[in-house]
């Protein structure tokens, strides 16, 4: 039932973004139309455009028509002619001729394939020497470790990633030079190869992050009584350290791997840019360019989506990492 009420806010909170603040900032019908038709469209065919698509009509109907075309479809008098658009409908581009969501499963599996992979590197790389920090502290191993997760932190991803394809894929010729992807159902060593250089890339910048909590964590309940009373159990350390202290300093990892994911999922917008990657976030970077609006909402509503879904999964995994939420 939360993640339905969090939905509606957020149905409502992009729609004001998209529609309500430039009307608040001066915008007039027109200029809204203009984002649909395109930036080649004449001062009539805009104005036209305005009054057909409904733009002059309260702001409460116009949220009401948008929410029910995703749902049950809409179709759209822009005024040369009438387009239908199919549920679920994120919008239609008006520039391309075709409806939103259809472009957005295609250029899914791109997003969901470098997301999920390089998810998957930063999360095993960054608990893994963040424990090892944290068991070593005071080491040249933390210091030289914790030193890295500091650069990788400060460093963008359009700086590594720039650096890494000069390097790795035009000098040395080791990975893809970005810009092509194959389905893995097509070819699984192909579908590795061209996403190698842009899955480190990004685990690096998360890794680093997530390597800096986890040493946190692990040294703030490695002090704690529990973990002191089954050492003294006679347990052994390897036992004490992840059964005790990584599963209680999880929590915080939990949490913020189910938002780094969502938004993710939603769009890497800077690694897809970088790395000429067809997926969502480069597809809502060439709407904006393009000024095709419908394109860049339907992206925002998607990203959106991830990020209340994993925000469910989060809560739920809470209970299977620390045991105290069960209790509670």
């Amino acid at each position: 039932m939360g993640a339905i009420l969090t939905l509606f806010i957020v149905s409502i909170i992009t729609f004001g973004i998209f529609y309500l603040i430039p009307r608040w900032a001066g915008g007039s019908a027109e200029s809204l139309a203009s984002r649909y038709v395109g930036r080649t469209a004449n001062q009539e065919q805009v104005a036209e455009a305005a009054q057909k698509l409904g733009f002059n009509d309260p702001m409460y109907v116009q949220y009401g028509r948008w929410v029910k075309a995703i749902f049950v479809g809409a179709d759209y008098n822009y005024g040369p002619g009438v387009e239908h658009c199919p549920a679920p409908c994120f919008g239609y581009s008006f520039i391309s001729r075709t409806p939103v969501w259809p472009d957005l499963l295609d250029r899914m599996p791109v997003t969901l394939s470098l997301a999920i992979g390089a998810s998957i590197l930063w999360l095993i790389s960054g608990v893994a020497v963040g424990v090892l920090s944290a068991l070593r502290r005071g080491t040249v191993f933390d210091r030289a470790s914790m030193g890295i997760a500091l650069a990788g932190v400060s460093l963008p991803i359009f700086f590594t990633g720039l650096m890494s394809l000069a390097i790795f894929s035009y000098k040395l010729g080791w990975t893809a030079p970005g810009g092509h992807f194959t389905p893995f159902t097509e070819n699984p060593a192909d579908w590795a190869y061209n996403l190698l250089l842009p899955w480190i890339t990004l685990a690096f910048l998360f890794s680093a992050a997530y390597a800096r909590l986890t040493r946190a964590g692990m040294l703030e309940t490695m002090g704690e009584d529990y973990v002191r009373t089954a050492r003294a159990k006679g347990l052994r350390e390897s036992r004490v350290v992840t059964r005790h202290g990584l599963r209680a300093a999880l929590t915080p990892i939990v949490t913020i791997f189910g938002l780094d994911l969502g938004l993710l999922l939603g769009g890497a917008v800077l690694t897809e840019s970088t790395f000429s990657l067809p997926g969502l976030g480069k597809y809502a970077i060439d709407g904006i360019f393009a000024g095709d609006f419908p394109k860049v909402m339907g992206v925002t509503l998607v990203a959106a989506l991830f990020v209340v879904v994993a925000n469910l999964v989060v809560d739920l995994l809470y209970a299977v990492v620390d045991p105290r939420v069960r209790l509670g």
